[in-house]
């Protein structure tokens, strides 16, 4: 039994699929089975089954969680001590949700890096809201940054509110589309297909059909699209505020908008989280991080934007 193995194993378990812990990773689908074959032939035990509506774990793979987690948790601090030990920059992983990650993330930690005290080795990726809580739980991100997670506290995760804002719907100069928001184009980045995100709980409250939604790469592409009459688009509205000044989009009349919202970063409590996770939670606070993330930037442009899968490392 390997920490290799009983990590494939709490991720499947806690994403629901083998592909899911695959693209956690950065590794095959193959790789994992592989892991999770040799866990179950050495525990005597299948661990995790495929039923009708899922995963689903044995008796003792539900045993078998809580004690894996911890021992996952405890092989990264190990891991993490050793590189302090041998003089390595400290590493620092941040995920956020694609409506974060694309304006927002970059800047930040750019001005975090220049602040913090010792050599500091940053990614960033994007992650779904429902896979935050566990990338954190698991020590693959330090922080998350996006909606907060609602069932954290049973992993040892916490979500703290970190910047206000108003999520709104915009269009085409001042158009309004003819008939009801049912009816209209709805134009998403691939956080406004994630059912706990913002945009999210917004198309289901207004209950928008999927076949009226289309999937861009990010806001940015989005917006472009509303600009040229292809439909409206949820929007963080200090981030497109811009587009809003120059006339190229207005705001929609929408039930529920403009709707107060808040960005969230999500870690682990105090006793395990990393010091450069600790710090950068410090630094959120701060007038300048504020700023960074009040200020609106230029986005990302569609052809240079890669698209998220779980965990998509850019830097």
């Amino acid at each position: 039994m390997t920490l290799t193995q009983l990590n494939a194993f709490v991720l499947v378990a806690r994403l629901g699929s083998v592909t899911a812990a695959a693209n956690a990773l950065g590794v095959s689908e193959s790789a994992v089975s592989q892991a999770l074959s040799a866990l179950r032939q050495h525990l005597g035990d299948q661990l995790v089954t495929r039923g009708p509506s899922g995963m689903r774990l044995t008796a003792g793979g539900s045993r078998l969680l809580a004690t894996a987690s911890q021992i996952v948790l405890l092989g990264a601090e190990a891991h993490a001590a050793v590189r302090a030990a041998q003089g390595a920059p400290e590493q620092l992983r941040v995920v956020a949700n694609s409506a974060v990650a694309e304006f927002v993330v970059s800047p930040l930690l750019e001005a975090f890096t220049k602040r913090y005290p010792g050599p500091l080795e940053w990614s960033a990726g994007v992650a779904a809201t429902g896979e935050i809580e566990v990338l954190v739980a698991n020590r693959l991100a330090d922080v998350a940054l996006g909606p907060a997670v609602t069932t954290g506290p049973a992993l040892g995760v916490v979500s703290e509110p970190v910047f206000r804002y108003r999520l709104v719907v915009v269009t085409a100069g001042r158009s309004r589309p003819p008939g009801s928001a049912r009816q209209w184009r709805w134009l998403v980045d691939p956080s406004g297909t994630d059912p706990q995100s913002d945009a999210g709980r917004l198309l289901a409250r207004l209950g928008i059909p999927e076949d009226r939604i289309g999937v861009f790469p990010n806001q940015t592409a989005a917006w472009a699209a509303a600009a040229d009459g292809a439909g409206v688009a949820p929007a963080v509205e200090h981030l497109v505020s811009h587009q809003l000044r120059r006339g190229e989009l207005s705001l929609a009349e929408v039930p529920g908008t403009p709707a107060e919202a808040c960005w969230h970063a999500t870690l682990l409590d105090r006793q395990h989280r990393s010091g450069a996770g600790n710090a950068l939670r410090r630094f959120l606070a701060t007038p300048e991080a504020m700023h960074l993330m009040r200020s609106p930037a230029a986005g990302v442009r569609p052809s240079r934007f890669r698209p998220p899968v779980y965990v998509t490392i850019w830097s």
